[in-house]
């Protein structure tokens, strides 16, 4: 019988990194080099954050200046929109991500989507965070992937590593301890099931109200988005600490409700982007962050107030080195006869000619090796960066 390999060096570093001991300068400084690499840190920091079931791109970066807006997206009251431009505006729940691009530090990145097109979220989320080009021909990350090319260290504010970081020896977790959360889709058939009962319907939509804040803040146990973010932020300004970031959140699988439901959900995602800047200080300039989901959702709404599972969808890319104040696509249209199978928005450009030039941009990779980080991606976003 063997004994599995000891790693001192790993084991110090996941001991620093789980207990947020590099962070806060803590640990003796001959224990925390022998916790990274033989390298120092890069200046460039990595921040993604995956949401997961679906963001509604629509919802977020509404097109109203398209011929075919109104009668699409109306009969139901949404919010009036923040303008970006003669096309795009984006959700005032967004107030502080529309002071960024009005600042030239985001980019919203429009009509975008993977080449899965069957609308499963499992599906879809590992075909996103594996990189391949359909799902599961990949077992690892493309994060994972660039992390071991370089040899750099990240940390993901998650109980489980998400699929995105697994294959890296230096990535790690880190989260406070929280109770599990009811899945979307058993709260979208108990939803179902009450529609009917005025009483029981009320009562249910104010504890779903509760459970899409304890879901995005939860200051009382540190859980929340917001609370991740800062400390993610805190993380990476470590001298010696990661440069990569991975933060998710569930919930945005809004088959009901969804006006009212984004009006809670995008502020609190809002909250959190401002407190991960506000964490970062002064290293913002050298931070960039990349926000995604597995796919859009219809562009018609669904008879429950709500969307359902589509395809084109939205991305935002932010930061000090952005090129900000610009709405990147090749805009399809919404007319029926322009929608993909007459009810999603058309993608027009794949999600991983955005990550690409990220990628290349935080690790420096070779060709072959962004080869092997992405494979058969052929074409990286042009114009993301203005220094």
């Amino acid at each position: 019988m063997t004994s599995p390999t000891f790693s001192r060096r790993k084991h110090l570093q996941q001991l620093a990194l789980g207990a947020g001991i590099l962070a806060s300068g803590t640990l003796p400084a001959r224990l925390a080099m022998a916790a990274q690499t033989d390298h120092l840190p890069s200046e460039q920091r990595l921040v993604v954050v995956l949401l997961r079931g679906a963001l509604d791109g629509l919802a977020a970066v509404p097109a109203m200046g398209d011929p075919a807006w109104s009668a699409l997206r109306g009969g139901l009251e949404t919010p009036a929109a923040l303008p970006l431009d003669s096309t795009f505006g984006m959700h005032p729940g967004l107030a502080n991500l529309h002071r960024w691009y009005l600042n030239k530090e985001l980019t919203v990145v429009h009509a975008v989507a993977s080449s899965y097109r069957e609308r499963s979220h499992f599906d879809a989320q590992q075909q996103l965070e594996s990189g391949g080009d359909r799902p599961f021909v990949l077992s690892t990350g493309w994060l994972a992937r660039a992390l071991q090319a370089s040899q750099h260290s990240a940390v993901a504010m998650t109980h489980a590593m998400p699929l995105a970081l697994r294959g890296a020896d230096r990535a790690n977790t880190w989260t406070p301890s929280r109770r599990p959360n009811k899945s979307q889709d058993t709260l979208d058939r108990i939803t179902a099931m009450y529609a009917d009962d005025v009483p029981l319907a009320s009562a249910l939509a104010q504890a779903m109200e509760q459970h899409d804040k304890s879901m995005m803040t939860e200051p009382s146990t540190g859980a929340g988005l917001t609370a991740l973010a800062k400390q993610a932020g805190t993380f990476l300004s470590a001298p010696r600490g990661p440069r990569v970031a991975w933060l998710e959140v569930g919930g945005w699988d809004t088959h009901s409700q969804q006006t009212v439901r984004l009006g809670r959900m995008l502020p609190a995602l809002d909250e959190a982007m401002a407190s991960l800047r506000e964490s970062l200080s002064a290293h913002w300039a050298t931070t960039t962050v990349l926000v995604m989901t597995e796919f859009g959702r219809s562009a018609i709404w669904n008879g429950s107030q709500g969307t359902d599972h589509g395809t084109g969808g939205v991305a935002f890319v932010a930061g000090g080195q952005v090129a900000g104040g610009q709405v990147l696509t090749d805009w399809p249209g919404l007319g029926r006869q322009e929608l993909l199978e007459g009810r999603d928005l058309r993608p027009t450009r794949d999600i991983r000619s955005v990550i690409m030039p990220i990628v290349q941009r935080q690790f420096q990779l070779s060709t072959v090796a962004m080869n092997a980080v992405l494979p058969n991606t052929t074409q990286a976003l042009d114009n993301l960066w203005r220094v």
